[in-house]
């Protein structure tokens, strides 16, 4: 089955916290509204890459009330009425499953991109190839999920082991999945990675609105129904009302869990050489942004003054505030106006914990 591009759709998933952020990071302005590389917020970054693909009126954004005016600021020719609202957070496949059933609604053809509002991508090009031949594989009825090909034995993402090749004149290799993996341990990682099948998964998927819908109804028929009770008031006045009442309900469960790891039809497409991160720590800014020659990254601040200092990030304030640096090695700092943090890079992970540890302390000025 051949594509009908002007049927193709991209949704951002952009309601997310990004805790292991913090304390740039925060409730009110998660990371996806922050210019964390360069002058351009991560959301910003995300639309900007798509354009070309798809015009702004076939992009949506899934998020939360309190961050959708922020981002239609930040991305003015996205419609206002693109904005999917969830009332509260219930996971992925609740997510997902809304924003295919408001697509099914709008176009009964429509084949979906669903992207992270806070990823990296040095290589646009290649992504844009990437997803043109994911809509091929998808319009034969395949869920489709890009596969980052791992660079080192992670234990941060999940994985996705490859099976047999696709049959069909594709123009980009795909294959079955054989398996979804959790999070692994250290050991387990490195037998993954020697492995050579498997790939990170990166959390892009790209599928016919009707085919994951079918594929929720048949593993999630709970969400499914309640899709159905909220999708019989799309368009009218009572629309807001039916997905405040049912809404809550729901179970948290990600798409992964609760779709992905037992559908039918699931293919992976490998993705070497995209220059991906999801930005998911403080220590992942070395992938992205270009240390100088001892190793360090300095940024958002007006002068830092490294002696000694090496394979160090500094973020700072922004203003004029100097930031010096002596004899200091491996290690993160974060200059916000009331906290300070500073941690060696291999401990920015832990970020997180502090972050519930606020959290059951009642800090809530601070998160």
């Amino acid at each position: 089955m051949g594509v009908d591009f002007s049927h193709t759709y991209a949704v951002i998933m952009a309601g997310g916290g990004g805790t292991r952020l913090w304390p740039l990071s925060r409730k009110e302005r998660p990371k996806q509204l922050l210019p964390l590389i360069g002058q351009e917020t991560l959301f910003q970054s995300t639309v900007k890459r798509l354009s070309g693909l798809f015009p702004p009126e076939r992009i949506f954004v899934v998020t939360v009330d309190e961050q959708a005016r922020e981002m239609q600021a930040q991305a003015p020719d996205i419609p206002a009425e693109n904005y999917i609202i969830e009332p509260a957070p219930r996971g992925t496949a609740s997510a997902v499953g809304l924003a295919a059933m408001a697509l099914m609604k709008r176009d009964p053809q429509a084949s979906i991109a669903v992207l992270s509002s806070d990823h990296f991508i040095r290589n646009v090009d290649l992504f844009h190839y990437l997803l043109k031949a994911s809509f091929e594989v998808a319009a034969d009825g395949y869920l489709v999920v890009l596969g980052i090909t791992p660079t080192n034995p992670s234990t941060a993402y999940g994985y996705i082991q490859q099976g047999q090749a696709l049959d069909g004149e594709y123009k980009y290799p795909a294959y079955r999945v054989k398996n979804f993996k959790e999070k692994p341990d250290e050991q387990t990682a490195q037998q993954l990675l020697r492995s050579g099948d498997h790939s990170w998964n990166g959390g892009m998927f790209i599928w016919r609105a009707d085919a994951i819908l079918r594929e929720i109804q048949r593993q999630m028929p709970d969400l499914h129904s309640t899709l159905e009770r909220i999708g019989s008031h799309w368009g009218t006045r009572d629309y807001e009302s039916a997905l405040r009442d049912h809404w809550p309900g729901l179970k948290t469960e990600t798409v992964d869990y609760g779709i992905m790891e037992k559908a039918e039809r699931v293919a992976v497409l490998p993705a070497g050489g995209l220059g991906w991160s999801d930005v998911g720590m403080w220590s992942s800014l070395f992938e992205v942004l270009l240390p100088d020659m001892n190793g360090n990254i300095a940024t958002n601040m007006n002068l830092h003054l490294a002696h000694e200092t090496h394979n160090t990030m500094i973020y700072g304030g922004g203003g004029e505030r100097m930031i010096v640096t002596i004899g200091v090695d491996d290690m993160v700092i974060v200059d916000t106006a009331d906290i300070l943090l500073v941690c060696k890079t291999d401990q920015s992970q832990k970020v997180r914990d502090i972050v519930e540890h606020l959290k059951k302390h009642n800090q809530e000025r601070y998160l």
